[in-house]
């Protein structure tokens, strides 16, 4: 048996007791216990093959374990936080290697106690039997083991609380502490490195897949060998499908690349995208519509601060894309105030201009919101949006960490088969300017902002605008 009590938990692991307690305090009780389960090992289906492993991100959060199929125990009353861990055979070690022994645990991870979870269903029974209080679990599929003459036909028990404990995390993740400020940063460091490394190659490349391979390359040798999402190195037209990963095709006679690809560093999500001409010079248009993107950025960074709604943000976003889209003309036959309340703009500028970031990509919500389906109808200025980005969303609070990630985009079909073929948006676009715009493809540009007290600081290193442009010419070395 391993456990030991401490009065403060050190920072040189990662927080789990003190989130553990931030949750307690939010669940707003003096007795219970929290039970979450890591991820557990999987095989294929219709094989023998395991599939790559991703820790479930809430047990992560109480416990900076990323290892398969333990749980996390935590006694509030006691302030109690303890680890249970796989256990493993000889057999097992010669074939697959091993997790933590207990006193491995407790020197790895920021927790009171570190057991097998052989032990785990008896001490479940145990603390039911000395405890009158509830037991906090994510998912009824998520239940702790129990003796089984203790098991209900359900599998839960009255005592069982489903309904507290996700919104009680949820809360709490969407404001980072000073480690996960550190972890997010690290993540971005890789990033920067990965998008600075493309710039140097790019003019060598002939393809998609040579970009994303570099960016895996960089990154895995970086220490992240994992990416928070599924690059996005979209060329030319390729560039204007806002999740676009197949990243297969040729460059040919293409422009632009909008590159979106971020680094996860010991499951923490960097989120960053660049977009830059190919040959290392801006086409006329390209150059027109990456200048209004970049003061799109910069108008909405400007408003970053405490109480900021960046619904507020996202719609001035739209009314300063419209001045510009009329001034080159792609815009017409009405003014400024006119095509914002058509929703024409939409059709250039289809998603919100940021979300949450930490553990996911798109992290938590801290009022339920929920993702938004991807297949609603296009009617509003929240289509596609997550939360900070809502109209019912809060204010912006220091120690949220959040993207800005305004964007462009000529989706040829999109444009047809969404708004050319209404005449509510038809009249407002001139199609033989728009004509000339149509090779831009898309332009996106993405930083990572953590909300200060005092407005905003960018964790983002990645180069941009010319001295992206500057290292893809080998005109100056770029940082490392």
């Amino acid at each position: 048996m391993h456990i030991r009590i401490t009065a403060e938990s050190v920072w040189t692991k990662y927080p789990a007791k003190q989130h553990a307690q931030r949750v307690a305090r939010e669940i707003g009780v003096d007795q219970g216990l929290v039970y979450l389960q890591a991820a557990p090992t999987r095989l294929l289906e219709d094989s023998d093959q395991y599939r790559e492993f991703r820790q479930r991100r809430y047990f992560y959060y109480l416990t900076g374990c990323n290892e398969a199929d333990c749980h996390v125990t935590y006694d509030i009353e006691r302030d109690e936080l303890i680890l249970w861990l796989a256990p493993f055979t000889p057999t097992q070690v010669v074939w697959v290697g091993r997790g933590s022994t207990t006193d491995e645990a407790l020197n790895k991870y920021n927790v009171d106690g570190a057991f097998y979870s052989t032990d785990l269903a008896s001490y479940v029974a145990k603390w039911e039997a000395t405890n009158d209080a509830d037991i906090y679990l994510l998912h009824p599929g998520q239940r702790p083991p129990r003796p089984q003459t203790c098991r209900s036909p359900s599998g839960l028990t009255e005592r069982d609380d489903v309904t507290i404990l996700q919104h009680a995390i949820d809360v709490c993740r969407v404001i980072k502490d000073e480690y996960e400020i550190q972890l997010i940063e690290k993540a971005n460091e890789v990033s920067g490195k990965a998008h600075t490394a493309v710039l140097r190659n790019i003019r060598k490349f002939r393809s998609e897949a040579q970009v994303a391979a570099l960016i895996l390359d960089v990154s895995t040798v970086n220490d992240a060998p994992h990416q928070a999402y599924s690059i996005i190195a979209g060329s030319g037209s390729n560039g204007a499908v806002l999740h676009y990963t197949a990243n297969n095709a040729a460059f040919g006679d293409s422009q632009l690349m909008c590159l979106d690809a971020g680094a996860e560093y010991r499951c923490y999500a960097s989120d960053v995208t660049r977009t830059f001409p190919l040959n290392g010079h801006w086409s006329r248009e390209a150059k027109q519509i990456y200048d209004i993107v970049q003061e799109m950025q910069d108008f909405a960074l400007s408003m970053i601060r405490p109480g900021c709604k960046l619904f507020n943000a996202h719609v001035a976003c739209h009314a300063l894309l419209i001045r510009r889209l009329l001034r080159l003309g792609i815009f017409h036959n009405g003014t400024e105030k006119e095509i914002l309340a058509s929703l024409t703009s939409l059709a250039f500028y289809p998603h919100g201009l940021g979300h949450h970031l930490g553990l996911e990509v798109h992290d938590v919500m801290p009022n339920g919101a929920g993702i938004r389906s991807q297949q609603q109808k296009w009617t509003s200025f929240e289509q596609l949006s997550l939360d900070p980005c809502l109209l019912k969303s809060d204010g912006l609070r220091p120690g949220m960490v959040i993207t800005v990630e305004p964007g462009i985009y000529f989706n040829r079909f999109a444009l047809d088969n969404l708004y050319l073929n209404k005449p509510q948006h038809a009249k407002y676009i001139n199609t033989e300017v728009l004509e000339r715009y149509m090779p831009v493809g898309g332009v996106r540009i993405e930083d990572d902002i953590l909300v200060t007290s005092s407005g905003y600081r960018n964790l983002t290193t990645a180069p941009k605008g010319e001295e992206a442009l500057r290292i893809i010419r080998g005109e100056q070395s770029s940082r490392e």
